[in-house]
């Protein structure tokens, strides 16, 4: 501990406030205390009381903050404020890598529109949800819509303007309030049936559905009384409409909480109106070895923002519960009841939350064994010392040895990464050679990831964020043991010793470099499963990057017989048709559009495809 740390320790207060531990300028930590001295000096004495989190960070202290309150309650206010600003590494963190999506409507339009928003930030909206995901929620409004059919365009409506009516309104899914034809009041009498909706009241909807599928089936009409009976038992499987609580006009959140290796899964359940309308689930990183109930309140401190239901049944009791309530009613402008069920229809509604938690669980854990599993299985196959991050598998793909492609596909942690894949057009070699090839295009990734590394290492940067310059742990090559020499070969000249091995498709077995015997897998085995998935990802990836390139240059050799087209003008017109057909299809007008091509020469193009469509030319009449 230097001189300045120890004399900030002996010189802090006796009050209430919050503590910003540091680490070479990085806040590393935002916690409270009613007694800043004793509580800050904790972390300073004996480690053999700290849990092995804590030992970690207070030895990368170097030096802390504090801001005095009044109170405990302004202790949690300024806490929960600091961890949201700064998110320091060792605090309870609610990870927003995914934000459930809500319906949204903007009240203070006079027509408004049902839309799908990722976060509630915005005043005068109303929300509803969270829901699974935004298919989940169209599915929804396309059924609501058959009964009541509210707008979801994004036009901008002004009373007293009128517009063209769009399709929504021609299949039936819209009353086209931009016609001017329908009143503001009118509309939201509308509108407040889907809110209603929405909010968990489902017998409207499903009554009106009955109604016409009986009414189908009278028509005889029977596939189309299938179809409104799809209806029905879709929007009753999304929203659960069975009585979940028994407790009508309640908002109510259940909340269930685990470890989930390092990390503790939340599951979150919103009740609307005594019923089951959302479930969700969230990740507090590094939270393991806090105790369950202060990970609860760090989650609900971070998750409710705008809006927060009037009741959260929790799993355990939470530390100074009083003082969160009283931050809850003065953030949000009413009671929130923190409550810990010990029987009845509040303590199913708990088991039910716990039973999907579970449920998420075994579901990560399967991907987990997918993934990160596999990786682990593979690399006691191979016989290497460390699971392997990042794997790159290598494809040749030519027809007959013309317009060679090599492909890069990438997994990290078992999760194919397509943002990180990239082509190679084939430079140095002639004809079908698929040895020759690998060894081109192991030899350019390489050298130039290494060049990147360097260069990014010259400017100060992490080596590893270019586009090339984190080089791989481990290399498939699809292929036998030919293509494999080869590329080792490449490898090994730049000075360089990454594992690699070989997948032969006929038994999919792994061939290893100067080993006469191959490596056969289990079937089931989840490492032969992914590197099955890297090989077919890297065959798909090369082949369709094949077929755009023979498809652009049939397509160029089509414009190579007219006059007055060259290689300029031959990308041009590609680049604005697309596609060939698209361009034997323009007029003289929209061929005039492209850059570079006049009146004259789009009378010439023009009249080039007429004269060679299929029966074109000039003939005469019988």
């Amino acid at each position: 501990m230097t001189p300045e740390l120890r004399e900030k320790l002996n010189t802090l207060p006796d009050s209430p406030g919050c503590y910003l531990m540091k680490g070479r300028g990085e806040i590393l930590y935002v916690g409270k205390a009613i007694n800043l001295k004793n509580r800050v000096r904790q972390y300073f004495g004996s480690p053999h009381g700290h849990s092995p989190k804590v030992r970690a960070m207070v030895e990368r202290i170097d030096d802390f903050d504090i801001v005095l309150v009044e109170g405990e309650l302004e202790a949690l206010m300024l806490e929960c404020n600091l961890i949201k600003r700064h998110r320091p590494y060792y605090n309870i963190l609610l990870r927003d890598d995914k934000q459930y999506p809500y319906v949204a409507v903007d009240l203070s339009e006079p027509f408004p529109r049902l839309q799908i928003r990722r976060r509630m930030e915005d005043e005068g909206f109303r929300y509803f949800g969270p829901f699974k995901s935004a298919t989940v929620i169209r599915e929804l409004l396309d059924v609501a819509r058959l009964v009541w059919p509210v707008r979801v365009c994004t036009k901008r409506l002004d009373p007293g303007k009128a517009l063209r009516p769009c399709v929504h309104s021609q299949a039936g899914r819209c009353l086209a309030p931009c016609t001017g034809g329908l009143s503001p009041e009118g509309y939201r009498d509308l509108l407040d049936k889907v809110m209603d909706f929405l909010s968990g009241r489902t017998e409207p909807l499903t009554a009106r559905l009955k109604e016409r599928m009986q009414e189908a089936a009278r028509q005889l009409n029977y596939e189309q009384a299938a179809q409104y009976r799809d209806y029905i038992a879709r929007v009753e499987e999304i929203l659960q409409p069975q009585q979940a609580s028994g407790a009508k006009g309640i908002r109510q959140d259940v909340l269930a909480a685990a470890p989930d290796g390092p990390d503790v899964l939340v599951e979150c359940l919103s009740i609307r109106e005594g019923k089951l309308v959302g479930a969700a689930s969230y990740t507090m990183p590094r939270a393991a070895d806090e105790p369950m109930g202060e990970v609860l309140t760090g989650f609900i401190l971070q998750h409710y923002e705008g809006e927060v239901p009037r009741e959260l049944l929790l799993p355990c009791p939470l530390p100074e519960a009083e003082t969160l309530a009283l931050l809850l009613k003065e953030s949000f402008g009413h009671r929130v009841l923190l409550t810990v069920p010990k029987r009845g229809d509040k303590k199913r509604l708990l088991a039910l939350a716990e039973k999907n938690l579970q449920d998420v669980l075994a579901k990560r854990a399967r991907k987990l064994s997918r993934t990160v599993g596999a990786c682990e299985e593979l690399a006691k196959a191979l016989g290497l010392a460390s699971r392997p991050r990042r794997i790159e598998g290598y494809d040749i793909s030519n027809t007959q040895g013309a317009q060679s492609v090599a492909s890069m596909v990438v997994m990290i942690d078992g999760v194919i990464q397509p943002a990180q894949y990239r082509h190679f057009r084939i430079k140095t070699v002639t004809g079908a050679n698929d040895f020759a090839s690998m060894h081109e295009v192991i030899t350019r990734r390489l050298s130039r990831g290494l060049r990147e590394r360097q260069d990014r290492l010259d400017q100060g940067l992490d080596p590893a964020g270019g586009s090339f310059s984190h080089l791989p742990d481990l290399i498939l090559i699809d292929g036998g043991a030919g293509q494999l020499a080869f590329a080792r070969d490449a490898m090994k000249g730049l000075g360089l010793d990454i594992p690699m091995f070989g997948l032969a498709k006929r038994l999919e077995e792994i061939i290893l470099p100067e080993q006469e015997e191959s490596i056969l897998l289990d079937r089931r085995s989840d490492a032969l499963h992914l590197i099955q998935r890297l090989r077919d990802e890297a065959h798909r990836f090369g082949i369709a990057h094949h077929r755009k390139l023979r498809a652009r240059k049939s397509a160029a050799s089509v414009l190579d017989g007219i006059p007055g087209v060259g290689p300029v003008r031959k990308k041009a017109l590609l680049k604005h048709f697309k596609t060939i057909e698209e361009l034997k299809k323009a007029d003289q007008e929209q061929l005039s559009a492209v850059e570079g091509v006049g009146p004259g020469l789009a009378r010439v193009i023009a009249g080039y495809f007429r004269e060679n469509a299929p029966g074109g030319g000039s003939s005469g009449r019988p």
